[in-house]
């Protein structure tokens, strides 16, 4: 039988009817996340929790919450086990960490909620990550619902950040970019290739080479700066949060001139000029 997360709660004396588990996964517009914010500063991160929406108070005045935040690799890890003691009105001047804008700009009413994590459960911060299975917009969900019973599918000693994945598997958006471990960054910052960027919204992809002395990190970070990195292509839409992949890593021997030939042999493979934002 496998490890779920009920069990641990179950073992503890906590009745999962009585547990609200919230998987924090909104990314701001500068690229920030909950988990940078939990990584960075948990005192910040619980201040972001204790917000939530005031027409959804029956169900968020519930006695437990379960916090989850979602790391660059998509895995949902358990961020602390909350007490919740009552909850007020959010005070004027209030800030969200994440959006960094007070409630009215927001335009939602909020409920502050007073809640303290319970220490029995810190030792599981970090190391231990759940299957939240594929009902992701689904972020805040009961566990003892048909999908609450979460298997555990890690658990480690310490918390330590996700490894890079691999170019091949790695994804992300670049709205998020921001928020990658330095690690991640700095492989990035060393490799020269080819990527695609797609638009979710309008469905389009564009190619792209990086043969800039900062690798696929320097070539990104000038879409997160304009929102087109110069295309014309990309300058024709609104700005959109793009996902980005690698097509192929190219050797640091290689040139500028090869990358560029190998960029435009991706293009007529993926008909990026017919079919997306490739203009040349």
């Amino acid at each position: 039988m496998a490890l779920t997360f009920n069990m641990v709660l179950s073992d503890s004396g906590i009745d999962p009817s009585e547990v609200r588990l919230m998987r924090h996964q909104h990314v701001a517009k500068d690229g920030l996340t909950p988990y940078a914010i939990w990584r960075d500063n948990r005192d910040e991160f619980e201040r972001y929790q204790s917000a939530q929406r005031e027409d959804r108070r029956s169900y968020f005045a519930s006695r437990f919450w379960a916090g989850f935040v979602v790391p660059p690799d998509g895995s949902t890890m358990f961020a602390g086990l909350y007490e919740v003691s009552g909850h007020g009105p959010v005070q004027a001047g209030w800030v969200d960490p994440l959006m960094r804008e007070t409630a009215s700009q927001m335009g939602r009413a909020l409920d502050i909620y007073e809640y303290r994590r319970l220490p029995e459960f810190d030792q599981l911060i970090g190391c231990l990550k759940i299957d939240w299975g594929p009902g992701t917009r689904s972020w805040a969900q009961r566990a003892d619902s048909n999908t609450g019973n979460k298997p555990i599918v890690e658990l480690t000693q310490s918390f330590q950040e996700p490894d890079f994945p691999g170019f091949t598997r790695f994804i992300g958006n670049l709205g998020s970019l921001p928020s990658l471990p330095l690690s991640w960054i700095a492989v990035l910052s060393a490799t020269k290739g080819i990527y695609l960027l797609t638009c979710p919204r309008t469905r389009e992809q564009y190619v792209g080479s990086a043969y800039g002395a900062d690798g696929f990190w320097g070539r990104w970070q000038a879409y997160v700066s304009t929102g087109h990195g110069g295309n014309v292509g990309l300058k024709s839409r609104d700005p959109s949060d793009y996902q980005v992949s690698i097509l192929e890593v190219m050797g640091s021997a290689a040139t500028s001139d090869e990358i560029l030939a190998t960029e435009q042999l991706w293009k007529a493979k993926l008909q990026s000029r017919d079919m997306g934002l490739n203009r040349n």
